[in-house]
């Protein structure tokens, strides 16, 4: 079995991982057989009422294997919309062999919460997450582009990395960790792009998650 990644920020940057093998016992459990949404968000800014965005688009191979959003803003943060597609494809009709793509596509988000702690305000234009699938091999792979206060990242990007967001004199307000990845050892990925995480200075509690794929070894 072969697991491949690729992450691209901003159109640049690669990272490749291969080389598990079939019959690895899992050390965790196993990535869904295909699902992609395109994230959501649970955080409480100081005395203020919790925001909660629900998980976004959700599709799944099982089904429903499309779906949509339109914009979705609260206090502090906009999803823009976009659409998730978890598509079937049979390779090899009379042995029942297929393949997976799971997919979630969106635009225009900004998180606008940590401003007022004289922090970044966070765009991205439009972002990609996608996990594929066959009997033999895995792949995932995310994109962004137009994208604002996150600064520069590395090329290519680390598994996990973590971009500190902070005020201008360097308090810690958020973490921003990009190309989070849950690889149990089975073969199946589960990628995250980028998942955010309110540091204490903030004033505000919980995290926000942008863009999300899982897939699975195909039968």
């Amino acid at each position: 079995m072969r697991i491949t990644i690729a992450s691209r920020a901003g159109l640049v940057g690669a990272l490749l991982l291969a080389g598990l093998a079939v019959g690895v016992t899992p050390a965790s459990a196993a990535n869904p057989d295909g699902v992609a949404s395109l994230g959501s968000a649970a955080f409480t800014k100081g005395n203020s009422a919790p925001i909660s965005i629900s998980s976004l688009a959700d599709c799944a191979v099982e089904g429903p294997t499309a779906n949509s959003s339109g914009a979705v803003s609260k206090t502090g943060i906009t999803f823009g919309g976009g659409t998730t597609t978890c598509t079937t494809t049979v390779v090899d009709p009379a042995n029942d062999v297929t393949t997976t793509k799971s997919e979630a596509k969106g635009k225009n988000f900004e998180l606008s919460a940590l401003v007022s702690a004289r922090g970044p305000r966070i765009r991205i234009g439009d972002y990609t997450v996608s996990c594929s699938a066959t009997q033999r091999e895995t792949s995932a792979s995310w994109t962004y582009g137009g994208a604002s206060g996150l600064g520069t990242l590395p090329k290519p990007v680390p598994v996990g990395y973590v971009k500190p967001l902070t005020k201008s004199d360097g308090t810690l307000l958020a973490e921003a960790i990009f190309n989070e990845q849950h690889l149990p050892g089975n073969g199946s990925i589960g990628l995250t792009m980028l998942r955010i995480k309110f540091a204490p200075a903030s004033g505000i509690t919980g995290e926000v998650v942008i863009g999300r794929a899982a897939c699975s070894p195909t039968p």
